[in-house]
C-alpha cells in the first residue's frame, strides 16, 4: 500500500477528519433556547486533517493516515487534502460516516464545538501496524485525541528510533504513561493543562509546564493564545516564554492545529523548541485572521516577519 523507498516525510498525521458544518450566531444558546444563526458552511477540518493541511501549505512534505467515510463530506475532506499537497495514501475510506464537526462561532471569534466521531472511531491499533512503511519514513509524527486512545497509544509504541512523536491532547483525556514518555513535545492549551494536572495545576504557566514534565514528556509545549506559548525541555529544566505578535483575530477555529503542526515541521528540521515554537505562534497568529480553519492557514509567504 505504501512506497518506502521514497524521500522521508517531514511529517506523518495521524489523526481525524472531520467535516465542520460551521454556523455563526450572535449568542449561544441557554439550555431550551432557541437562536438563529448564519447560512450553514461545510468546510474540511479534524484536527489530524487540520494539522496536516497546515504542514503542507507551509511546504513540509506530508502525509495523513486516518479513515474517512464512503459519501460526499469523506470525497471533500480527501479533496481539500490532496489540494493543500497532502498524501493521502494512508487515508483508509469505510466503516462509518465520515467525522462531523458542529461548530457555533461568535462575533469575537470564539467557538463552541460537538464533535460526532463517525470513521474517526474506527481508526484502529491494526491500521497503525498495517502503516508501518510510512512511519518508518516519517521524522515527526503527530498525534491528537480525536480518534482512540488505543490507536495513539499504537502510534507511540510503533514510533521508529529517531522519529520524534509530538502529541496535543485534544479533547483532552487520561494518558497511558508510555504515550505521555514518548512525547517530545506534549502540547497543550490552557484548557488542557488543567485537566491533565488536575488540582495540582498551579497558577502560573510556568508552574503549569514544571508539573507536565513531571508526568513524564520529555518535553512540554504551552499554547497561551495572544499570549503566544511557553515552551519547558525536560533535558535541560528550561522553560522560556514566546511572546506573540498582535493581530486581530476573525476566527480561532483551527488556529491550535496550524501551530502544532508548524510546530511539528520545525523540530523535524531540527531546529530547537523555543525557535520552533517562535515560528509556530506566527503561523497560529496569521490562521486566526481569516475565517474557517484549513482555509485560513497560510502559506509560508503568507506567515508574519518575526
Amino acid at each position: 500500500m505504501y512506497d518506502s523507498d521514497h524521500d522521508r516525510y517531514d511529517l506523518l498525521v495521524v489523526g481525524s477528519a472531520n467535516a465542520d458544518l460551521v454556523v455563526g450566531v450572535e449568542r449561544r444558546p441557554a439550555p431550551g433556547e432557541t437562536v438563529l444563526g448564519s447560512d450553514l458552511a461545510v468546510h474540511p477540518g479534524g484536527k489530524g486533517g487540520n494539522q496536516a493541511v497546515a504542514a503542507a501549505r507551509l511546504g513540509a512534505r506530508t502525509a495523513l493516515l486516518a479513515r474517512v467515510g464512503d459519501d460526499a463530506h469523506g470525497r471533500l475532506l480527501l479533496e481539500s487534502q490532496r489540494a493543500a499537497g497532502v498524501d493521502t495514501d494512508g487515508v483508509l475510506v469505510g466503516g462509518a460516516p465520515t467525522g462531523v464537526a458542529l461548530i457555533t462561532v461568535d462575533p469575537s471569534g470564539d467557538n463552541s464545538i460537538v464533535v460526532s466521531p463517525g470513521a474517526n472511531a474506527r481508526l484502529a491499533p491494526e491500521d497503525v501496524r498495517a502503516a508501518g512503511s510510512l512511519l518508518a519514513v516519517a521524522r515527526v509524527v503527530s498525534v491528537q485525541l480525536e480518534i482512540p486512545l488505543e490507536t495513539v497509544a499504537e502510534v507511540a509504541a510503533a514510533l521508529p528510533p529517531g522519529t520524534r512523536l509530538v502529541l496535543n491532547p485534544s479533547p483532552p483525556a487520561p494518558l497511558p504513561d508510555r504515550v505521555l514518555a514518548a512525547c517530545d513535545p506534549l502540547v497543550v492549551n490552557e484548557h488542557e493543562a488543567r485537566y491533565m494536572l488536575g488540582g495540582a495545576a498551579g497558577s502560573t504557566p510556568g508552574e503549569w509546564a514544571r508539573a507536565l514534565l513531571g508526568l513524564g514528556p520529555k518535553s512540554v509545549v504551552i499554547t497561551l493564545g495572544a499570549a503566544g506559548a511557553l515552551v519547558a525541555d525536560g533535558r535541560t529544566g528550561d522553560v522560556v516564554p514566546v511572546p506573540s505578535i498582535a493581530v486581530e483575530a476573525v476566527d480561532t477555529t483551527g488556529a491550535g492545529d496550524a501551530f502544532t503542526a508548524a510546530l511539528a515541521w520545525r523540530l523535524g528540521l531540527g531546529e530547537g523548541l523555543a525557535e520552533a515554537a517562535a515560528f509556530a505562534v506566527r503561523v497560529g497568529a496569521a490562521a486566526v485572521t481569516r475565517r474557517g480553519a484549513q482555509e485560513s492557514f497560510p502559506t509560508a509567504a503568507e506567515v508574519p516577519a518575526p
